[in-house]
């Protein structure tokens, strides 16, 4: 199939569709990782966003099921170098061709990612529009990515989180999760730790999580700008003190907020799994998985919280604590999937305790 991708600063790459028929809208955004795309595709916080793996050969394994993060795909669009049409893994149950199609996402494949992904490096994430099949006008395309609204404007969080509350029983003590778009791997170790967890929509009302009688309340990943999550600040504020607190990823940004430090937008974020953090106590270097657009202003957090963790390639916050309060966050993805396993054991046994 004939495909197009246009990029709000006027640049349109043509190459093979793949996936689904249609036309997608989004922020174009690359991640690093060099497996793992059955995980990053179905991850809620890339949800309003279109996804390039700068990783030139997609697809070799196939899609097993087993490794998604949520109950289907969430990226908008799909863009890589070079797809795999005849995946080759003993739990290989359909190809990533299949995959995207039957989830109805468009995706773009015979395209130069890395010049892609030197532009979005140079010049920031850009809007963007992604059509495959029925290419319109490259004119109409130019339009849509660049009228499209600002991911600031998106009320994204709303389309990813749970529609109702919901229990994963365990012998331990209560944890309240608010799922701003939450992975399927946090759960999985949370539970794995024995807690008592009940999941809650992002619209929570304080007196729902309260009839839970929680121990703690931990603040979930998810997508867009974390000033677009009132309510979630609203039930920092009512917790805050009370019982312990914890945040991964927007779930920080949104704790910072709610304690009265401010977000920014970043060039073109943090996407992958080779991110390294380094630990302010100990001094040592961790290398994470993480996937966000959004960070906190550090001067902002000074008086707010201890910072822990600093990202070791610009500095930007990867952790703080608040001891007064309860209160202890990270900004990258302790669970991995996909990634590395160094900081699952820091974050899940130490924070939330075996």
């Amino acid at each position: 199939m004939k495909a197009i991708l246009a990029l709000e600063d006027g640049t349109v790459v043509e190459g093979k569709g793949f996936g689904a028929e249609g036309t997608a809208v989004g922020e174009l955004v690359f991640a690093t990782s060099f497996t793992g795309y059955e995980e990053v595709l179905t991850d809620p916080s890339y949800k309003g966003q279109i996804l390039m793996l700068t990783y030139p050969l997609i697809g070799n394994y196939g899609v097993s099921g087993s490794h998604c993060q949520s109950d289907g795909i969430k990226v908008e669009g799909f863009v890589v170098r070079e797809r795999c049409d005849f995946p080759s893994h003993y739990q290989s149950k359909r190809s990533i061709d299949e995959f995207l199609k039957q989830d109805g996402v468009p995706a773009l494949s015979e395209v130069d990612t890395r010049m892609l992904t030197i532009k979005t490096r140079r010049y920031g994430t850009m809007k963007a529009c992604l059509q495959v099949g029925s290419v319109e006008e490259t004119d109409k395309a130019l339009e849509l990515a660049k009228t499209q609204p600002d991911i600031s404007e998106l009320d994204l969080i709303e389309q990813v989180t749970c529609k109702n509350p919901y229990r994963i029983k365990g012998e331990g003590k209560r944890i309240a999760v608010l799922d701003l778009g939450i992975k399927r791997n946090i759960l999985d170790n949370i539970a794995k730790r024995n807690w008592d967890i009940f999941v809650f929509p992002a619209n929570a009302k304080e007196s729902e999580i309260r009839d839970s009688e929680p121990d703690a309340v931990l603040l979930s990943n998810g997508p867009g700008d974390p000033k677009r999550g009132k309510n979630a600040m609203s039930i920092v504020k009512k917790f805050a003190g009370e019982i312990p607190i914890f945040g991964i990823c927007l779930g920080l940004q949104i704790i910072a907020l709610a304690l009265g430090s401010d977000t920014y937008k970043l060039k073109f974020g943090h996407r992958g799994a080779n991110q390294p953090v380094k630990d302010l106590k100990t001094g040592r270097v961790y290398i994470t998985t993480q996937n966000h657009g959004f960070a906190v202003d550090k001067d902002t957090l000074e008086g707010i919280g201890e910072l822990t963790q600093v990202n070791a390639n610009d500095r930007t916050v990867e952790g703080f604590e608040d001891n007064y309060l309860g209160i202890k966050c990270v900004q990258y993805h302790p669970e991995a999937g996909p990634g590395p396993w160094d900081t699952g054991r820091m974050f899940f046994d130490a924070f939330l305790g075996t």
